[in-house]
C-alpha cells in the first residue's frame, strides 16, 4: 500500500523546477546530482505515462499535464507541511526551540505579531530572535546559526530556499518644516542623488533599494548614516534632511503627520520581504508554521 504513495521529495523538486525553469539549479539546492534529478523526473513521467517537462537549451518548461501536476503537488506538499508541523508540536512535549533572524524593519513592524500567533498555536515554544540588517541575517542563515530568516532584499543567495511573504516600498520622508514638505511634483533621481539624505547603514535592505534606484547617478555624501529605523525617523522629523525609509517603518508617523512622504521618480516600486532558510527545500516543524503565519498575515 505504501508503495503507491507519491514521493514528496520528487514532487517538491518538480514544483521547484516548474517555478524556476532549471532542473540543474534546483537539484543543486537540494544536494542532488543532476543525473539523479533527471531520473527522478523520468520515473515520475513513467508513473503518469506522459511527458511533464519540455527540455531545451534554455531550461525546462512544464507541459500542460506538468502544470496540472504542479498545482496538485502544491496542495499535497502544503498538507504535508501542516502535518509535519502538527506532528512536531504535540501537547505535552518538551519546550521546542526556534532560532529566527529578522532584518530591522521586519523585526520592528511584523515579527512580533507573527510570534504572538505562533505562541497561540504552540504554547510550549521558545523563540530566540536575532535582529540585524538583511546582509547579516543572510550570513547567519547560511552559516546555520539561524533556522529561519526574514529579509528585505531581492538579492538572495542561490543556495538558500526562499518564500515571498510580503511586499514593502521605498519612501522618501521629511519633517513638516522641510522645504520638500510642500512639494507636489516628484523629485527627480538626479536631485535625489545630489541631496544629502538620512540613510540606514550599508547592508540594510532599505539602503540597497535606494542604491539600486539611483544606480548610475553620483551620490552626495549622506547627511547621517544610522543603524535603526527609529533613529532615521527622529533625524528626519528633526530636520536633519530627507530620509530614505521602508514604508512599513514610517507608516504610523505618516498617519500622524509627524513625517510627510515626498513624491519621487520611481516611487511605488515594490520591495520583497522574504523568508529564507538552508537545507531541504520544504520547511517543517515550527519554522514551517512561522512561515505560514508570515505569509497568511501579509
Amino acid at each position: 500500500m505504501s508503495n503507491s504513495w507519491p514521493d514528496l521529495d520528487v514532487l517538491e523538486l518538480f514544483v521547484a523546477v516548474v517555478d524556476s525553469g532549471s532542473l540543474g539549479a534546483e537539484a543543486r539546492k537540494v544536494g542532488m546530482a543532476q543525473p539523479n534529478a533527471s531520473r527522478a523526473v523520468a520515473l515520475l513521467e513513467s508513473r503518469l505515462k506522459t511527458s511533464l517537462l519540455h527540455r531545451t537549451r534554455r531550461g525546462s518548461a512544464p507541459t500542460e499535464v506538468g502544470v496540472q501536476l504542479a498545482e496538485q503537488a502544491r496542495i499535497l506538499l502544503d498538507a504535508a507541511q501542516r502535518f509535519s508541523a502538527w506532528e512536531q508540536s504535540g501537547v505535552g512535549r518538551q519546550v521546542e526551540e526556534l532560532r529566527v533572524g529578522a532584518s530591522m524593519t521586519i523585526a520592528e513592524t511584523l515579527l512580533p505579531a507573527w510570534l504572538s500567533r505562533l505562541r497561540a498555536l504552540v504554547p510550549r515554544v521558545r523563540v530566540d530572535v536575532k535582529v540585524g540588517n538583511s546582509e547579516e541575517i543572510l550570513q547567519q542563515v547560511q552559516q546555520g546559526a539561524l533556522q529561519l530568516g526574514f529579509v528585505e532584499t531581492p538579492h538572495l543567495p542561490q543556495q538558500l530556499n526562499t518564500l515571498l511573504v510580503q511586499q514593502d516600498a521605498l519612501r522618501i520622508v521629511v519633517g513638516p518644516h522641510h522645504p520638500w514638505a510642500e512639494r507636489s511634483t516628484p523629485v527627480s533621481l538626479a536631485e535625489l542623488a545630489a541631496t544629502p539624505l538620512v540613510l540606514r547603514e550599508s547592508g540594510s535592505g532599505t539602503r540597497e533599494a535606494l542604491t539600486e534606484l539611483l544606480a548610475g547617478w553620483p551620490l552626495a555624501e549622506p547627511a547621517q548614516v544610522l543603524s535603526s529605523n527609529s533613529a532615521v525617523r527622529v533625524a528626519a522629523a528633526s530636520g536633519a534632511g530627507p530620509a530614505a525609509s521602508s514604508e512599513l517603518a514610517v507608516h504610523a508617523q505618516l498617519a500622524s503627520g509627524e513625517l510627510l512622504s515626498v513624491p519621487f521618480q520611481g516611487q511605488g516600486v515594490a520591495r520583497p520581504l522574504s523568508a529564507v532558510w538552508g537545507g531541504p527545500r520544504r520547511l517543517n516543524g515550527l519554522a514551517a508554521q512561522l512561515g505560514d503565519i508570515a505569509r497568511a498575515q501579509s
